[in-house]
């Protein structure tokens, strides 16, 4: 049986197939449905009932790609700790540490949402505990409700840079890079970055002191300073978990599956050591990972075939040739054009959602102009925080109008973003001009 409509262009299905996806994500459908569904159609109608051999080979490259195994481990190993409390005594560190300094609670939840992602990979899991934890604690202390939600939803789009980055994972696998490089290259990018929400905090609350008050003289005499000392055994806890995966993979001891493992026992270990690995907290951990871990899978193998239909049509090609023979851009300009494609594209979906979209047509392409794809990938994942971030229906938006109390309205968690999606541009312009920044780690450990 065969559906193919001859007098149709590649060009023509190709710009039909990405239309077609587009209008189902914007209706509301689930992003796989909508991803597979075109794929498959698509390959329908070019090349018949034959085209099921799309899917059926792109499922085998999803079951055959071991490093594949991290994403359960990883995103179980954020969920042990988060349903533990760990993150709990994270933040009572900071809260003791850092309140005498003038916005030092703002700033201790900046520290604690880069310990957050570097437990855990995940910006949603970020979102969850700042406005949890962190939020009524400000907010009972004065902090201006505008700027704190600002640096909740800033701090916590740091999970998806800070290795272990899932999005990251799913970007190795589409664009065939080493995860390993990935992870390397957002070290500093997303450390410099916390480093600058950090910095623009201090100097704001310097300037108008009301907008980060310090704690009183006698909540920070409250707690001795044998007990201070003993509560940063919290900020080590993570730290020592993080390293006990990293240290031996950036060494070249375990290969990236066994270092996930690692840091899944570790912190099962360390939520053991505590008393509080539960019965509850692990039928919580297990479930949460399977659904996320099932959903991601899902994305993948639709992303697989659309992008092997995709390519199959010479829709990469044609687009190259478009932008610099129609066009006549350089790989420059054209570089610009997708990163503001992908602002736009971020004000109405997610992270995963739009790597899976364009990673077809962008990734080879960047390629193609000569770009590294480790440093564009990083590029990819600073432009995926700042969409995320923007209005009008950026997906943290509307992640902390769910989360946030009812005095924080939906036109405060608007402008509190402003000056933070600044930094971000800022941070994006400067690893745009010096990709050294991503890429002297990966290329020191790799070079080795």
């Amino acid at each position: 049986m065969n559906f193919s409509f001859p007098e149709l262009s590649y060009e023509m299905i190709a710009l039909l197939m990405f239309a077609s996806m587009m209008l189902m994500l914007i209706t509301g459908q689930r992003v796989f449905a909508a991803i597979g569904l075109v794929a498959a159609v698509a390959a329908l109608a070019l090349w018949g009932t034959g085209g099921s051999d799309i899917a059926f080979s792109a499922s085998m490259k999803l079951m055959k790609w071991y490093p594949l195994l991290t994403l359960p481990l990883f995103i179980y190993m954020g969920f042990v700790l988060s349903e533990s409390g760990i993150a709990d005594d994270l933040y009572k560190m900071f809260h003791v540490w850092m309140g005498g300094i003038q916005g030092g609670l703002a700033i201790g939840t900046i520290g604690l949402m880069v310990l957050i992602s570097a437990m855990n990979g995940l910006s949603v899991a970020g979102m969850a505990i700042g406005a949890t934890i962190a939020l009524p604690e400000l907010l009972k202390r004065g902090y201006d409700k505008r700027m704190i939600s600002g640096v909740i939803q800033a701090g916590s789009s740091l999970g998806i840079l800070v290795p272990p980055s899932v999005v990251l994972v799913l970007y190795a696998m589409i664009a065939r890079q080493p995860v390993g490089k990935l992870w390397l290259a957002g070290v500093f990018p997303g450390l410099m970055m916390a480093a600058m929400f950090i910095i623009y905090i201090y100097l704001r609350c310097k300037i108008n002191p009301s907008l980060g008050p310090t704690l009183s003289e006698q909540e920070r005499n409250k707690y001795s300073r044998r007990e201070k000392i003993k509560l940063l055994g919290a900020g080590i806890l993570p730290i020592f978990i993080f390293a006990s995966m990293m240290v031996p993979f950036v060494s070249g001891w375990t290969s990236l599956v066994e270092s996930s493992a690692v840091g899944a026992a570790v912190a099962t270990l360390a939520a053991i050591f505590k008393g509080r690995y539960t019965k509850q907290v692990f039928e919580n951990s297990v479930r949460q990972t399977l659904s996320i871990s099932a959903m991601f899978m899902w994305i993948i193998l639709a992303a697989l075939a659309f992008g092997a239909v995709f390519d199959g049509v010479g829709a990469v090609k044609a687009i190259e040739a478009f932008f610099l023979d129609s066009l006549g851009l350089g790989p420059w300009q054209i570089l610009i054009l997708m990163q503001l494609s992908f602002l736009l594209m971020g004000t109405f979906l997610d992270d995963t959602a739009m790597l899976v979209i364009v990673a077809p047509l962008y990734v080879p392409l960047a390629g193609s102009l000569g770009f590294d794809l480790i440093w564009y990938g990083i590029l990819y994942t600073i432009t995926s925080q700042i969409a995320y971030m923007t209005p009008p229906f950026g997906y943290n938006l509307f992640l902390m109008r769910a989360m946030a109390p009812p005095e924080i309205t939906l036109r405060d968690i608007y402008t509190s973003v402003i000056p933070f999606v600044g930094v971000m541009l800022l941070a994006l312009t400067l690893i745009t001009i010096f990709p050294g920044i991503a890429l002297w780690l990966p290329e020191f450990v790799y070079g080795k």
